[in-house]
């Protein structure tokens, strides 16, 4: 053993016994050898010669990578000497007689790799230099087993590295590709069919390893070289005997498949492809399937059929005429019943996918109007494989009812899986829709009668297919009850499943009721059932907290659909609730981690919406809403209370239940319209206007608790939409002590709350914003930076995004202000004093901003002030200086150096909008200013700008005429030339 081969050892070495600084030494002597002019003599000398793998590994990497490395930069001599002695020891031939070759009786993966540098040569030298390779290769497949293996080993690296379209390919790749495929059908594919057939009759007993390789490469050359070589009275029944003859080893058979099936694959004409079909007689492997399912061989026979029902399937989409699609569905006829079974009982081949066929084959049927028998039985089958393949798995069970990790990823995967399975439920409903219901009302009772072990999940299948069904009927079709939902909903009204207190079975039977809603609407009779179902232990009172949580949000929609349908079971339905009420406001409940984003409040909101509806008498209403305002009002004024003298810990409990409570009550209210509370019954309103007085002194008991101030600002916001105007005198009180602590998160939602006052009172609460502005102003001030918040991967903190998120809600303030008939706000005696630095910061986002809709939002705010503010060009202003500093600043700087900019993109469409504006207070400013505006914009922007002096003078023109969209596409054709001849001399802001 010399040096070299000592290195080679030590850097392949996995044991970890050898010295890391030994082996980086190993590796580097390896690698100055490979850099060596003689390295070609010296890999093969050693491949000739050494017996040991990894040197034999080593050499052939050597000769891979100089052949794709160097190739263009070898002598001739090289090329040839390699060629001549990789294909010598590829053919079992020694370079003299004293020695023998080690190579092809070494391991798999040293005959990968000596095939591997083959195929590197035929890439570069076939055929225009080595024309003869594969004809030179067939005279020494009569050596026997070992050259036939290596043969085809050969082949199928010619098929991985350089033929097959499995892998991405460059376009030189590509062509090389067609190159070689094109002179391999000229010159010897024909040849090596012939070899394949010998070999295979040859071997098919004595080596069935040797025999299930040749199939192996054959397979993959099927899809490009003529299919009369492979589809004729020799080839074909000799595929068939190696396939049914159950004595052969299941390499062989399963090798065999698989050559069939790239047979059938093969793309022609669909009356080719037909006539192909058809002779083939498949229907003899059918049988095939039935035998032991897990195996390999039955999977390759599965795929076989699978791909040729898909192909049949495509003839019949492809076919013109109706003989070729009576054909196609005589043969689909035949083969459908296995295609089922395998779908049901076998693995199916990840290239076949079982929605898209059945999904083709549905369409197919969508033609044929009546379905006639046999169609029939095929929906059914359908539905069956449907049905199975959404079935959860039993062994998942405990983690989905516990909703633990396994059971969260579990159920993820699930409906990601079933997505394209009910859109193909869906389709066969709307052609066979009567079939679809009888299938599902068999599904549900044969589901509540199966054993226990496969119980809740063959419950829940059903109630998902109903479920998913119920997107392809029509509302009247479901109010109506068509078809069996006449019974089918009644059945599932009154049934109580075994398995109801399964997480899964509960939640989709819960979903299931609440889809055919409508139909319980028109069947009235029905809605003591509904109640029952959504009251008992299978809703609302089903013990796992998840299903309770859903079940009254689900039965919030169901009290908003049946409304005055329920007036008759308010006292069942408040005494059924009670508890569940009275279990939400408790600290216990609450702290429970609960996922999904159902609170728990929306019980509330259901009895809101029940007890608020007109239908209820005036003293029945008032005396449910006091039985449940009054208490919980008084409990808040005593925790309230406590708080003052109890800990830390207990004063957690307090504040918990306090927010719980406002929860309650925010929901409670969304049942009570506005015109209810202050007109027709104003002592529902009192009582909400009493509550909404305890609640304001949460933020005088507990100034600093951020999460208990963010839901009195929420019941805020119920309250100004609840009970109107008649909210005004809370008003003050309520936005001076909002104000008081107010972070950068809280001062959000603080404007939030102002812009929607205005919004919803415009000029009314004038006196209410003028009285906040200045300490919003000087507030904001002081948290914001006046240029820019830091942007960029560095800016991604949960204060940066604080900040952005105040500026931007800031501005749409001022926008709803200046939009509302508020712009005197601005110039109040109490607010002159923040005048300038406002006009300066909205000048600035104008022209500066990242965001182009709050820059479009600045700039439709200076729209709105100088219609507001400026009289026009003999009157006098409302605000002094305010007309100097719109021409000087906002028409120079805004309108058009910041358009001139090269980040003003005109090809986006909201820089687009942005422009629009742009133009309209163009247009505006000569209104209010005339030719003061107009003759300062000229002289000094529009000349600085180096525009042209005639196209200055078409710019006036254009401005004083009444086409604003000639003057928008005027300004922006020009802006644009502009940019292009900029040469550096306009120094922008």
């Amino acid at each position: 053993m010399d040096d070299l081969e000592k290195a080679i050892l030590i850097s392949f070495d996995e044991s970890g016994t050898v010295n890391s600084a030994l082996k980086a030494q190993a590796v580097a002597f390896c690698q100055q050898i490979k850099e060596s002019t003689s390295i070609c003599t010296l890999c093969i000398e050693r491949l000739c010669y050494s017996k040991l793998v990894q040197v034999q590994f080593w050499c052939l990497q050597c000769l891979q990578e100089l052949l794709h490395h160097r190739y263009s930069s070898m002598s001739l001599e090289e090329k040839s000497f390699i060629r001549k002695s990789v294909f010598s020891i590829a053919c079992l031939e020694g370079p003299d007689d004293n020695h023998s070759i080690g190579v092809l009786d070494g391991p798999a993966f040293i005959k990968n790799k000596l095939a591997q540098v083959l195929v590197s040569l035929i890439y570069f030298e076939y055929p225009l230099t080595w024309s003869s390779v594969f004809l030179d290769f067939l005279p020494h497949l009569n050596k026997g087993a070992t050259v036939i293996d290596m043969f085809c080993r050969i082949l199928n690296a010619l098929d991985d590295e350089i033929i097959s379209f499995d892998y991405p390919r460059n376009a030189e790749e590509v062509a090389v590709a067609g190159r070689i495929k094109d002179t391999m059908r000229q010159q010897c594919v024909a040849q090596i069919v012939r070899t394949w057939y010998d070999i295979i009759s040859m071997y098919r007993n004595s080596d069935p390893e040797l025999c299930a390789s040749v199939l192996d490469s054959m397979r993959r050359y099927i899809s490009w070289i003529d299919i009369g070589l492979i589809v004729n009275d020799a080839f074909i029944p000799l595929l068939f005997e190696l396939l049914l003859v159950d004595v052969l080893p299941e390499q062989v058979r399963g090798g065999a498949a698989a050559c069939l099936l790239a047979v059938v694959s093969k793309r022609m004409d669909p009356h080719s492809k037909l006539s192909l079909l058809q002779s083939l007689q498949i229907n003899r492997v059918f049988c095939l399937v039935a035998d032991n399912t897990d195996s390999e061989f039955v999977s390759k026979v599965s795929s076989l059929i699978t791909g040729y029902a898909t192909e049949v399937l495509d003839c019949y989409r492809r076919s013109t005429s109706e003989d070729t699609k009576g054909v196609s569905t005589e043969l689909l006829d035949e083969v459908l019943p296995s295609v089922f079974y395998i779908m049901q009982n076998c693995e199916v081949d990840t290239q076949f996918s079982i929605v898209q066929f059945l999904s083709g084959y549905v369409a197919k049927m969508k033609s044929l109007s009546p379905l006639k028998q046999k169609e029939v039985i095929h929906v059914g089958q359908i539905l069956e494989v449907i049905r199975t393949q959404i079935c959860y798995d039993p062994v998942y069970r405990a983690n989905l009812d516990a909703f633990d990790k396994i059971g969260r990823e579990e159920e993820d995967r699930m409906t990601e899986f079933r997505k394209d399975l009910f859109v193909l439920l869906r389709s066969i409903g709307r052609v066979a829709p009567d079939v679809t219901q009888l299938f599902i009302k068999n599904s549900l009772a044969g589901a509540v009668a199966s054993s226990s072990d496969r119980n809740v999940e063959e419950v829940e299948a059903a109630l998902s297919l109903f479920y998913a069904l119920g997107e392809s009927i029509s509302d009247e079709g479901i109010r109506t009850g068509s078809g069996l939902l006449k019974e089918l909903v009644p059945m599932l009204l009154s049934t109580r499943f075994p398995c109801h207190s399964n997480r899964i079975v509960a939640l989709v039977y819960l979903e299931t009721i609440t889809r055919y809603m409508k139909f319980v609407q028109e069947n009235a009779q029905y809605v003591p059932v509904i109640l029952t179902a959504f009251l008992d232990e299978r809703g609302i009172h089903h013990p796992n907290v998840n299903v309770s949580r859903r079940a009254s949000y689900l039965f919030m929609r169901v009290v908003k659909l049946l409304k005055a349908k329920l007036v008759p079971f308010i006292e069942t339905i408040l005494q059924g609730l009670q508890d569940t009420a009275a279990q939400f406001i408790t600290v216990d409940c609450t702290l429970k981690e609960i996922p999904g984003s159902e609170d728990g409040s929306h019980i509330f909101e259901a009895i809101g919406l029940l007890i608020g509806m007109e239908d209820v008498p005036p003293e029945k209403q008032s005396d449910y809403l006091s039985s449940l305002l009054t208490p919980l009002c008084q409990q808040v004024e005593t925790l309230m209370t406590n708080a003052k003298v109890q800990n830390t810990e207990e004063s957690l409990g307090n504040i918990v239940t306090i927010q719980q409570i406002i929860m309650a009550i925010n929901a409670l209210s969304k049942g009570f319209s506005e015109r209810m509370v202050t007109a027709s019954r104003p002592g529902i309103g009192l009582m909400f206007r009493q509550t909404l007085d305890v609640f304001l002194q949460i933020l005088v008991v507990f100034p600093k608790q951020e999460l208990l101030r963010s839901k009195v600002t929420s019941y805020i916001h119920r309250m100004v939409d609840t009970l109107g105007t008649s909210v005004f005198p809370f008003l003050p009180k309520a936005l001076e002590q909002l104000l008081a602590e107010s972070e950068p998160k809280e001062m959000v939602g603080f404007l939030v709350l102002i812009n929607q006052l205005i919004c919803k009172f415009n000029t009314s609460v004038q006196d209410i914003v003028e009285e906040v502005y200045p300490a919003i102003v000087s507030r904001i001030f002081s948290i914001l930076p006046r240029d820019s918040i830091t942007s960029g991967p560095e800016s991604n903190t949960e204060e940066i995004r604080e900040l952005q998120e105040l500026q931007r809600t800031l501005y749409t303030f001022l926008h709803v202000i200046a939009t509302h008939d508020l712009s005197s706000v601005f110039i109040s005696l109490k607010s002159r004093a923040y005048l300038d630095s406002m006009m300066q910061l909205l000048l600035y986002t104008s022209c500066n901003h990242a965001d182009i809709l709050v820059r479009k939002a600045c700039v439709q705010i200076f729209i709105r002030l100088i219609k507001d503010w400026c009289t026009g060009s003999y009157g006098e202003d409302k605000v002094p200086g305010f007309r100097n500093f719109i021409i000087d600043g906002f028409a120079i700087n805004c309108c058009l150096y910041s358009v001139l900019d090269k980040s003003f993109d005109l090809r986006d469409a909201n820089t687009l909008m942005l422009f629009g504006e742009i133009i309209l207070a163009q247009k505006v400013m000569y209104e209010k200013f005339g030719d003061d505006f107009l003759v300062h914009f000229v002289s000094k922007g529009l000349q600085s700008a180096h525009f042209p002096q005639d196209l200055a003078e078409e710019y006036r023109n254009k401005l004083q005429g009444n086409d604003t969209k000639a003057l928008k596409s005027f300004y922006q054709s020009h802006i644009e030339n502009l940019r292009l001849q900029q040469n550096g001399s306009l120094v922008f802001r």
